[in-house]
């Protein structure tokens, strides 16, 4: 049971707490919710009644909760509700938080203490990410409108760009490391290049016509990125030489209602979670698609699983694809009937 409505999770190996003497990696969670503290719980023990450790403490003196006086930034813990988590693989100790009280946090786990506290922003700071070549580097995005990139040792030198809405998700490319995708509440997404401060956009492309509140990026198919709105689609899409154009997209708002959170299975590529306001997680199985396998055909790094593994996956029903061999043979195209302009239309090519 958790002490309020969780808003952010982050998964993590470093032991903390009872089993913290134990030279094994472990199996917990990070969880931040509308209380300021963030706790981490043992996902490998059962019904646990505590988490294994919980960082940061309301202030014992604030006259009344919710008042103004409460939520005044404080350098050794949230204030406010804590909005985002990154855990850094490289220095497994630290963790990353960002919060509604506009701070962002660095917690060393060891010690279950604050180690730096950053107040960069103006507004509740939405996503903080950690750069995946450079350990001490990270990406954090506001509701002021502003991303900053910067490296945690040195946090003055950092680089920010404006937008022209509150940014709702910030991810790294893992296959360029300079670059990163910002996703926003008036239904853009937007790649920048982080070494080019307050520069334009490399891309911007207008993916959906209300925010996108969920995006992840492949990390073993390069191009291959996805988008969730509050409008209740789902939308993959192929991104070349920096043009992105859409190879599919899902109506998922009977089963998940807002979509609000998606990622992508590391070792099945093609296996998107999805999650919303209706309180269902499910899982879409993208190349069921036709339109998916011809797009990222070969570009995947890692071997697919055989089919017998991809069928003990649980998906959303894909009502679009033939569901046996004989259906499929029976669904030829003939290219030659096909207009060019019918790929122009469902390509979504809106950059």
């Amino acid at each position: 049971m958790l002490p309020a409505f969780p808003l952010c999770m982050e998964w993590l190996d470093f032991r903390v707490g009872r089993k913290s003497s134990m030279a094994t990696p472990g199996n917990y969670v990070a969880i931040g919710t509308f209380d300021p503290e963030i706790e981490i719980w043992d996902l490998d023990t059962i019904d646990n009644m505590y988490p294994d450790a919980i960082l940061g403490a309301q202030d014992k003196t604030q006259k009344k909760k919710g008042s103004k006086k409460s939520k005044k930034p404080n350098k050794e813990y949230h204030t406010d509700s804590v909005m985002a988590l990154a855990w850094n693989k490289h220095h497994r100790n630290i963790l990353a938080s960002a919060s509604a009280d506009t701070t962002v946090k660095l917690w060393d786990l060891t010690t279950q203490q604050c180690a730096h506290s950053f107040s960069h922003h103006t507004d509740k700071v939405q996503s903080v990410a950690w750069n995946p070549v450079e350990s001490t580097a990270m990406a954090t995005g506001s509701y002021d409108k502003t991303v900053a990139v910067f490296d945690s040792r040195a946090p003055e030198a950092r680089a920010t760009w404006k937008l022209h809405a509150d940014v709702e998700c910030l991810r790294w490319d893992p296959h360029d490391a300079n670059c990163f995708y910002v996703s926003t509440d008036d239904g853009m997404v937007q790649y920048f290049d982080g070494r080019q401060s307050g520069a334009q956009p490399v891309f911007r492309l207008h993916a959906h016509d209300k925010a996108v509140s969920a995006l992840d990026v492949n990390t073993t198919v390069q191009g291959c990125i996805v988008t969730g709105s509050i409008d209740g689609t789902v939308k993959v899409w192929d991104v070349k030489e920096n043009r992105p154009s859409m190879v599919t997209s899902r109506k998922v708002k009977s089963e998940i209602g807002q979509v609000f959170s998606l990622t992508f299975n590391p070792d099945l590529p093609f296996n998107l979670a999805i999650a919303g306001s209706a309180g269902q997680v499910n899982v879409w199985d993208i190349a069921t698609n036709a339109g998916v396998r011809r797009a990222f055909e070969g570009r995947s790094t890692i071997v697919a699983s055989s089919r017998a593994e991809q069928e003990k996956v649980v998906s959303i029903p894909n009502d679009d694809e033939p569901e046996s061999e004989e259906e499929m043979d029976g669904a030829d195209i003939d290219m030659d009937d096909v207009a060019e302009s019918d790929f122009e239309d469902e390509s979504g090519d809106d950059v």
